[in-house]
């Protein structure tokens, strides 16, 4: 894909993200690897409903800021995905409402904070891994993503919002919805007693579609 068309994507994905209400403000940011090895990143202060594509930050394939205007401070965040899985090729992070509120609650699963509700949230997601509170662009950030060995596609920061690591651009905003619909999913149904998953339904759809599941 062309540098041109995967800027045009980024702002079209983040507006489409924006105008459905999963990021407000200036919240969020996306980074996409280009075909030379180096990043497309949101910049700081921006809104997903107004960015301009010949404005993304620009970073070679070294790490340097080499165009664009300044990068989200969340930078670290962002490179500890890229650097400890391998076929990450997009990164998503947002504020969504219903991730974040389920990330506050007592009786959520640090290690696996969505309960089994549907076939989709495993397929897309693996095991969502709650990370503790950091201040925003605290590159210890970076460091508890790392920490997790890329065993982990997807995490919370308590407290702040979800972020996804995926493919390619498309894949890493289809697997953030699901994170954040079955979130609003483990709200609506509180106290419920509603049915989950059975391990034996879980188990089939990890072996059906190779599910990193550890």
């Amino acid at each position: 894909m062309s540098e041109t068309k995967l800027r045009e994507d980024i702002c079209w994905q983040a507006a489409s993200i924006f105008n459905r209400g999963m990021t407000g403000g200036a919240s969020g940011n996306i980074s996409v690897r280009t075909e030379d090895g180096g990043l497309l990143v949101t910049p700081t202060g921006s809104s997903f409903g107004r960015l301009d594509p010949a404005r993304l930050s620009r970073f070679d394939a070294a790490g340097n800021h080499i165009g664009g205007d300044k990068p989200t401070k969340e930078m670290p965040l962002h490179a500890a995905f890229y650097e400890t899985r391998r076929s990450a090729g997009a990164v998503v992070h947002l504020h969504s409402t219903h991730s974040v509120a389920l990330s506050m609650l007592p009786e959520t699963d640090p290690d696996n904070m969505l309960p089994p509700l549907t076939a989709y949230s495993i397929m897309r997601l693996g095991k969502v891994k709650l990370l503790p509170y950091f201040r925003p662009g605290d590159p210890a950030m970076g460091d508890a993503v790392r920490g997790l060995a890329g065993k982990r596609s997807a995490v919370v920061l308590a407290n702040h919002g979800p972020v996804v690591a995926s493919k390619d651009l498309e894949a890493a905003v289809y697997a953030m919805e699901e994170l954040e619909e079955t979130a609003k999913l483990a709200i609506l149904l509180r106290g419920a007693n509603a049915v989950h998953l059975t391990h034996e339904q879980i188990t089939d759809v990890v072996t059906k579609f190779e599910v990193d599941w550890d």
